[in-house]
């Protein structure tokens, strides 16, 4: 059998599917392989490329295969997709990633270390905490509405108007009615304390990163935004500009040109959405606190909210603000105020 140069690899969670061209580009080998046999397979194998989808698993298996020598490449599945040439299948999806691993212009996702993974998963845990408090709000709110009993405005409202009922002082509740307000309010507590619990060790490891806390500096970053950019981006360098990872990010608008006729629309939202919720977010504290201050520190505000919305602006400011996280990371510098001051005049 010829020597395999490259390999195309479609993982599963059980049955992987192997597609492996020799230097000539013919096939040498198509099988698919149990779980317990993917390590062993390619550890028997002289060093070669490899490619998979960036998918869930798909960096764990990619640490595990560079660990025995072979270059080990993660894509975007989108960017896959263009080239299956048949119905969709496994061999043909290994096949279509074997081809695209190859391609010059191929855009490829960086590996994370099981740290920045950690991190990571420390994110969306505190995320699923968040959502789940929302959903026992929102269950809480819609119970007792039923019985005439409407909370005030926001998280405070729900809270004061649980403690009232807790303590008896709405003798309308029938007793089953209150008992079950009263699981919630457990599970509501809960949630509250294991958001509080994932604050205090998302800043733990922010303090611990050096990078992390330089990024803290640039208004609008927080211990909360700075460790996410760290985990996601562990390699900076795989964008050639900080536009580049505006895009990947999802920051920058949609381009339909024609003609030589440039059209540009709304944001792309392309790309991680975690970050780019949290970018804007960040956006708009800077905002509000300019609007605090009467805009006597950020004076290029005022332009721009004079020509767009503030939603625009917001969305303009998140883009500068990862060009400028970019430009930290990839050089290695300290946050330079100079660099924000002309981001929308």
């Amino acid at each position: 059998m010829k020597e395999a140069i490259t390999i195309g690899v479609d993982i599963a969670k059980s049955v992987f599917q192997v597609h492996a061209v020799d230097a000539a580009g013919e096939p040498v080998v198509r099988r698919q392989l149990r779980r317990r046999q993917v390590l062993p397979f390619f550890k028997k194998l002289p060093p070669c490329l490899i490619g998979m989808e960036a998918c869930a698993t798909s960096h764990y298996w990619a640490r595990e295969i560079a660990a025995f020598g072979h270059e080990v490449r993660l894509m975007p599945p989108r960017y896959v997709k263009p080239y299956v040439k048949r119905n969709k299948n496994d061999a043909a999806d290994a096949e279509a990633i074997c081809e695209a691993v190859t391609r010059p212009n191929m855009r490829f996702v960086p590996i994370k270390t099981p740290e920045q993974q950690s991190v990571l998963m420390l994110h969306r845990t505190r995320q699923l905490f968040i959502r789940q408090r929302t959903s026992l709000i929102n269950a809480i709110r819609a119970h007792m509405a039923e019985f005439g009993i409407v909370a005030g405005i926001g998280r405070n409202g729900v809270e004061v108007l649980l403690k009232r009922i807790a303590e008896g002082k709405d003798d309308g509740l029938p007793a089953a009615a209150r008992e079950c307000l009263m699981a919630l309010a457990m599970q509501l507590d809960l949630a509250k304390r294991q958001i509080l619990e994932a604050d205090r060790r998302v800043l733990a490891w922010h303090r611990s990163s050096e990078t992390s806390k330089r990024l803290e500096a640039i208004p609008g970053v927080g211990p909360l935004i700075a460790s996410a950019l760290v985990a996601s981006i562990p390699d900076p360098s795989v964008f050639r500009s900080g536009r580049d990872l505006s895009a990947w990010i999802g920051l920058v608008p949609k381009q339909h040109s024609t003609g030589g006729k440039e059209r540009l629309g709304s944001i792309s939202k392309a790309g991680n959405r975690y970050l780019r919720t949290l970018l804007v977010i960040g956006a708009f504290s800077v905002i509000r606190r300019a609007k605090q201050l009467g805009y006597t520190r950020h004076p290029w505000l005022v332009r721009i909210l004079g020509r767009r919305s503030t939603k625009i602006a917001a969305i303009a400011l998140a883009n500068k603000i990862a060009r400028i996280a970019w430009a930290m990371m990839a050089r290695n510098e300290k946050f330079q105020a100079s660099r924000l001051t002309p981001i929308l005049g």
